[in-house]
């Protein structure tokens, strides 16, 4: 039984406080699509928008180009702050304190025998693999000069070995022979290994016992000789890649030298019979590059090698964020190598980019087009409308008193959606909607039991239909004017508008440049703007005219977005014939095709773009004609005045 004494624990729940929330997605899906939307819509393709999208990256996410940015700043570090001659300069400083060693204690004999040494000493040659081949059998009298002589022989065997396999320089500091002939084993044993594989034999048996005598040598330990030869190639060849970076006179240096590792030249010969047989099984690898280093810092072999080992991988790491091969996807960029080049930071934002990618395919928002194109599926031109008629609320700010109820008469019908109560609302309460917001708010901390914020009310719309032909100018100067993406997000808006909360209404959207045509939203998103002269109004009035009349019990509203006057018609033939000025032809078309639409009782308003006086003052005479409206809106508030201005028209 409880003990009755004992505390009852109380626990508060509130926001959490400790900085970005750690349960939040890496990414945004509707952030993703608007910047992919308004990329489509100012004329690229969607797969070049998503391009675009991972390249800039998302808010508080690196994209690839600062991730790039980064792999080639490392590059750039690497090769300015080092150099690769540091195992020469140590050999020469090592030589010199030997030979100065060994002078002193010559100096302080007196006799024909260290006379001769110092003739012996003087007559080396000057370069320094040649000096260290030559006193590979003098016999030193210094014992100073003796041991930095071994030093220099024990420094090249460990470099060597360091330069092929990992940690091999520090175990085999202080090598005993014994060591060095376990190693020439080891690369006699691997060479056979290797050339058997190479022959096509079966070396899975060989492989076993060459791990089990020889696998300590091996941390990474492979499964399999394939493993293990891709593991040594690309050691190998980017020793041979430091080699091929250094000056002709280092190359023959250091090739002279490396007889001279741990006083035994068999281990250079098994290391280049490694090399060979490496270079045979993996020529793909690159044996043939190299890299200018230009610092102050001298690496070792081994260091160096490392540091060309990791330019290689650098390369790699950058091809595939560049994502320009055909095919390429962000699957294809190793996480490992992100966060081993350029840290654990950079692993999670390129974690993030290729779950973003993979999240916005697995819903659905890309389709492939029967020519085999990626292009916006209906799912993601829903989102797009979605963010652009939410834009277009936000810019109609205050109604100004007037409130749009979108009731039918004195009930009106419920269109099954909710929104927030707003000042004036008469509508019903969506008690559920109410009660979970409530709820939602004191779980946040909020004591009180309701607020005016929690409410939201049933939405209604009117049981009148309408018929609704919105006619876009897409000639050159909408594209040059800066005025073709806010013309299609006005046609998102409009469109999202019509198709959740008036689905009764039926809109076309036509397009008018030298021709016009009907086009699905998804066309005009995609859009690209053209070189064409003309803006056939006459044609795109033609169009809407048909649509009116296929929907003759509706509400006809013909809403015109153009920048320039008519300067095109379409003659019998289905020629259109164009003319600047507008010749009086083709203004006689379009006005007759305009009485025509009026005789069907159209509600007609135009949108005028610009700061022509003639475009000006050709709209307020065809106004008057038809009793229409003129609207002169700023980019900016486009869509919120074809938006509004199709809600009053409803209205009325």
């Amino acid at each position: 039984m409880a003990d009755p004494r004992r505390k009852r624990r109380r626990f508060a729940y509130g926001p959490y406080a400790g900085g970005p929330d750690p349960l939040a997605p890496p990414f945004d899906i509707r952030s993703a699509m608007d910047q992919i939307g308004r990329d489509v819509m100012d004329g690229s393709s969607p797969r070049q928008a998503l391009q675009e999208l991972l390249r800039r990256g998302m808010e508080n996410r690196r994209g690839l180009d600062e991730l790039s940015r980064q792999v080639w700043q490392r590059r750039r570090d690497l090769q300015r702050d080092n150099r690769l001659d540091g195992t020469l300069q140590q050999v020469r400083e090592l030589l010199d304190r030997a030979m100065d060693a060994e002078r002193d204690a010559l100096g302080n004999e007196d006799s024909d025998d260290a006379r001769f040494r110092e003739m012996q000493l003087d007559a080396l040659p000057n370069d320094t693999g040649g000096a260290v081949r030559e006193l590979g059998e003098y016999d030193w009298r210094s014992s100073d000069a003796r041991e930095a002589y071994e030093e220099i022989r024990d420094l090249l065997g460990r470099e060597m070995l360091d330069q092929r396999f990992q940690g091999m320089k520090q175990a085999m500091e202080n090598a005993t022979p014994q060591d060095v002939e376990g190693i020439r084993e080891m690369l006699d044993d691997l060479n056979s290994l290797l050339q058997n594989h190479a022959d096509g034999q079966d070396t899975t048996e060989q492989f076993s016992e060459f791990m089990d005598s020889h696998g300590e040598f091996f941390p990474e330990n492979p499964e399999n000789t394939d493993e293990l030869a891709d593991l040594l190639a690309a050691r190998a060849a980017a020793a041979q890649r430091m080699l091929n970076s250094m000056s002709a006179e280092q190359q023959a240096e250091l090739m002279e030298l490396s007889q001279q590792a741990f006083g035994d030249p068999r281990l250079a010969q098994a290391l280049a019979q490694l090399d060979a047989n490496l270079q045979g099984l993996r020529p793909g690898e690159d044996w043939q590059g190299s890299g200018r280093f230009r610092g102050d810092n001298p690496m070792g072999m081994g260091e160096a090698t490392r540091a060309m080992e990791e330019l290689g991988q650098l390369d790699a790491l950058a091809e595939q964020l560049a994502q320009s091969y055909p095919g390429a996807r962000m699957e294809d960029i190793d996480l490992d190598a992100v966060a081993g080049l350029l840290g654990d930071e950079a692993r999670v934002d390129a974690r993030a980019l290729a779950d973003l990618e993979r999240e916005l395919q697995r819903q659905g928002l890309f389709e492939r087009a029967p020519d085999g194109s990626l292009q916006l599926s209906p799912k993601a031109l829903r989102r797009l409308g979605e963010s652009a008629l939410r834009d277009v609320v936000d810019k109609t700010g205050s109604r100004r008193g007037e409130r749009e109820t979108r009731r039918s008469g004195p009930a009106g019908e419920a269109t099954g959606a909710t929104r927030p109560w707003e000042f004036g609302d008469t509508e019903a309460w969506s008690v559920p909607r109410t009660l979970l917001n409530a709820q939602l708010r004191q779980a946040g901390g909020d004591t009180r039991a309701l607020d005016v914020t929690d409410v939201e009310i049933v939405e209604t719309e009117q049981r009148t239909r309408a018929a609704v032909a919105l006619l876009v100018d897409t000639s050159w100067s909408m594209v040059a004017e800066g005025r073709w993406v806010p013309m299609k997000r006005t046609a998102l808006a409009l469109h999202q508008l019509i198709s959740t909360r008036f689905r009764g209404d039926d809109l076309a959207l036509v397009t008018f440049g030298r021709h016009a045509r009907t086009v699905e939203l998804g066309e005009l998103v995609g859009l690209d703007g053209v070189y064409a002269q003309g803006t056939n109004l006459h044609h795109a009035m033609l169009l809407a005219g048909q649509h009116l009349r296929r929907h003759p019990d509706a509400m006809p509203v013909v809403l015109v977005v153009t920048d320039g006057e008519p300067t095109a018609h379409l003659e019998p033939d289905g020629e259109a014939y164009f003319d600047y000025p507008p010749s009086p032809h083709t203004l006689r078309a379009t006005v007759s095709e305009l009485d025509r639409l009026t005789g069907l009782g159209a509600a007609f308003t135009f949108f005028v773009l610009g700061d022509d006086p003639r475009l000006a003052a050709f709209m307020d005479d065809v106004a008057r004609r038809c009793g229409g409206r003129v609207v002169a809106p700023t980019l900016d508030g486009l869509g919120a005045e074809v938006v509004s201005d199709y809600l009053r028209t409803r209205r009325r």
